[in-house]
């Protein structure tokens, strides 16, 4: 799998870039439908196209018919997101999401080492924005601004380490703790390259530039 991350980190990050716009669409890429491949437990492989759901770890294939599979009886799947021209990746892994237990769920493998992966699982988020000071409603301020209640794609991200997967609290200081060992060169890393530590591309390139320098 490591090889397969690392040729894809390219087509990712065009795909990042179609992401930005994502609001600009009429559907989700979890709302369509993709080409890919399924690889189910029995180590069954479907091909057709392919439409997932990360809320309920569902994912649907679209051949002759349509088929349902969860995450319990899922080990990976992959799809060519059209509209933003990438391959992803998305592999069931064993979480706790309530704190109680562990059990599979679909995360998406966004790039990976050999000490360390990012994880990432998307949603859909409610975007409100004000669209003017008192608007229709004239001056009384009792009614306040108005607001666009709209969506967006939001995303919580994970750090696979040490056989566990952690969820990333978007702190630069916790970012740091999780890529030990190469503080310097990983802060200069980020100025260069006016990196964020909370934004999915540049933590794509962080991560997968922490990667190579654990593998000097």
């Amino acid at each position: 799998m490591t090889n397969t991350m690392k040729k894809a980190i390219f087509t990712l990050s065009l795909f990042f870039l179609g992401l930005m716009s994502v609001m600009a669409q009429d559907q989700f890429p979890s709302q369509v439908w993709h080409k890919g491949t399924i690889y189910d437990a029995d180590g069954l492989v479907y091909n057709g196209l392919i439409k997932y759901d990360l809320e309920n770890n569902l994912v649907q294939l679209k051949n002759e018919g349509i088929i349902t599979f969860t995450a319990s009886n899922v080990k990976n799947f992959e799809i060519y997101d059209e509209t933003y021209g990438g391959i992803r990746y998305f592999y069931s892994l064993p979480y706790s999401l309530n704190g109680d237990y562990e059990v599979p769920i679909f995360f998406e493998v966004l790039t990976q080492g050999n000490n360390i992966a990012l994880l990432c699982r998307e949603y859909i988020a409610t975007d409100s924005r004000s669209i003017g000071s008192y608007g229709a409603m004239g001056m009384n301020p009792f009614w306040g601004p108005q607001t666009s209640i709209g969506y967006r794609l939001a995303f919580n991200y994970f750090f696979f380490k040490d056989g566990r997967i952690q969820k990333y609290n978007l702190k630069k200081k916790d970012l740091f703790d999780y890529l030990s060992g190469h503080d310097d060169e990983m802060s200069l890393f980020m100025r260069k390259n006016r990196l964020e530590h909370d934004k999915r591309g540049d933590l794509l390139r962080i991560t997968s530039y922490y990667n190579e320098l654990n593998q000097n």
